[in-house]
């Protein structure tokens, strides 16, 4: 993998950074943040995602973001430094595929709100039907999605953690599940102990 600033930071970029102040900070941080591959704490942040955006550019020159989302563990790490992802019928507009056909170049942002993490990745990206990937296909497919019909592979080529900053944290139904449900638990236990205990005080009272 490249380092995200030499990718990213381009003479524009430095100008703008140099403005502002925040230049020989960027110059300082980012040399050792190069990575040639996955570590550990990116696999699981990876796997463990529902959804990500994918920003993919058409021919015009206009960005085009796309939302993805599956069961947990529908974004897969299939080396140390490649993802992929079954796609599914959809809306049939094949924005992302067209413009893939012309620029493979991708963006994508893969959120943990729960936890206000956010992982940049840039990278070059292939969209092939299942049949010429049967393989992939099946490597890919998620249980009770349907059936695929594209597989993603997409070859990350450089990556950044970003901060945490004004992400407003958000909890999906089995994130909210483990928060309360511990506690509903416990509440449910105490009411049945309740009405176990006014059942018995009923009867001792003769009031049926």
């Amino acid at each position: 993998m490249e380092n995200y600033a030499d990718l990213m930071f381009t003479q524009a970029v430095a100008q703008e950074q140099k403005a502002e102040g925040s230049y020989d900070q960027f110059q300082r941080a980012y040399p050792a943040r190069t990575q040639t591959a996955f570590s550990a704490d990116e696999v699981a942040f990876l796997e463990s995602r529902t959804s990500f955006y994918m920003a993919t550019v058409s021919e015009t020159g206009w960005p085009y973001i796309q939302h993805r989302g599956g069961p947990r563990g529908f974004l897969k790490v299939l080396d140390g430094t490649t993802v992929g992802f079954a796609d599914y019928r959809g809306n049939r507009q094949l924005i992302s595929k067209g413009n893939l056909n012309g620029d493979d170049r991708v963006s994508l942002f893969v959120m943990d709100y729960p936890r206000k993490g956010r992982l940049k990745l840039q990278g070059h990206a292939t969209m092939v039907a299942a049949s010429e990937a049967p393989d992939m296909a099946a490597q890919l497919a998620q249980e009770g999605q349907g059936r695929v019909e594209r597989v993603v592979t997409i070859r990350i080529v450089a990556m950044d953690w970003n901060c945490p900053q004004f992400i407003t944290p958000r909890f999906d139904t089995e994130e909210i599940s483990k928060l309360v449900g511990p506690e509903m638990a416990r509440l449910e236990a105490r009411i049945a102990e309740l009405e176990a205990e006014l059942s018995d005080l009923r009867r001792s009272n003769g009031v049926h």
